[in-house]
């Protein structure tokens, strides 16, 4: 298996991961091993293809890194916290520190645009801003994300209005708006079309570069991986099997996270 390397020109001292897993299992109570031994490294600025089938455990592992699965074995540090020793309210700076992307979205349709990238700073927005509404400061920063993602002049607007393209820029300017040091996008170009796809995980690329952030991307099309991403990592029943820059990866890799299961495995389409 290829190792994954930071991406990048070799200059200055050499960056060190803002995720670091070693050896990571995930089991639950009376169940099957769900993670098997996972490594995984996230360096600053780039952005991560994460790859398999479905049930490859590429939705567990998004889970053990905010504390949503249970770490059985091996180490996670995600963001400068040690998941396996975490003290009081840790947890909770975790997960503040980590902008989530999802495949439906997950806006309250009935609220306008602004408001639902609003909700991205109510981790410190204070008992009296909770109450009285947002900032100034904070509705500001909301206006500038709308316009970075394309779609300012939608602000007023319900986000249930606006087409599923559209929602997942929403999603993206909220995830910002908590001014994260991680992204973890879960199958977000699921429910897009595949001109919609590309503009989403362009915009993705983008932000993991220009702001040095992170961005771990799971992803059912090889063909957008492999267009779309720094690097590979690639599951197979709990296991990582694959992790190389994209530019090595080659169809032996491909097969082999796939193992001919099903038409999103076909090494054909890369």
């Amino acid at each position: 298996m290829a190792t994954g390397t930071p991406v990048g020109p070799a200059v200055g001292p050499p960056r060190l991961p803002l995720v670091s897993v070693r050896d990571l299992s995930v089991a639950y109570d009376d169940g099957p091993v769900v993670l098997d031994g996972v490594d995984l490294d996230l360096f600053p600025g780039e952005m991560v293809a994460l790859l398999g089938s479905s049930g490859s455990g590429k939705s567990t592992l998004m889970k053990s890194l905010t504390g949503f699965a249970p770490i059985t074995g091996g180490s996670a540090r995600v963001v400068g916290y040690d998941l396996t020793n975490l003290r009081r309210g840790q947890l909770r700076d975790v997960r503040a520190s980590v902008g989530q992307v999802f495949q439906q979205f997950n806006l309250v349709g009935r609220l306008s645009v602004l408001t639902n990238v609003l909700t991205g700073a109510l981790h410190d927005a204070g008992p009296v801003n909770l109450v009285g509404g947002f900032s100034g400061v904070h509705r500001r920063r909301a206006m500038e994300l709308l316009d970075r993602v394309g779609i300012a002049h939608k602000a007023t607007a319900q986000a249930r209005t606006l087409s599923g393209g559209q929602q997942q820029r929403v999603a993206i300017a909220r995830a910002l708006m908590q001014r994260p040091k991680l992204i973890l996008a879960d199958e977000p170009v699921a429910s897009l079309d595949p001109r919609m796809s590309h503009d989403v995980l362009d915009l993705l690329h983008e932000i993991a570069r220009e702001d040095g952030i992170p961005v771990l991307v799971s992803l059912h099309v090889m063909t957008l991986a492999l267009e779309h991403s720094d690097r590979i990592e690639g599951m197979r029943h709990g296991r990582m099997v694959v992790s190389a820059p994209t530019a090595r990866v080659d169809t032996t890799d491909l097969a082999a996270i796939y193992d001919d299961e099903g038409a999103d495995g076909d090494v054909d389409a890369a």
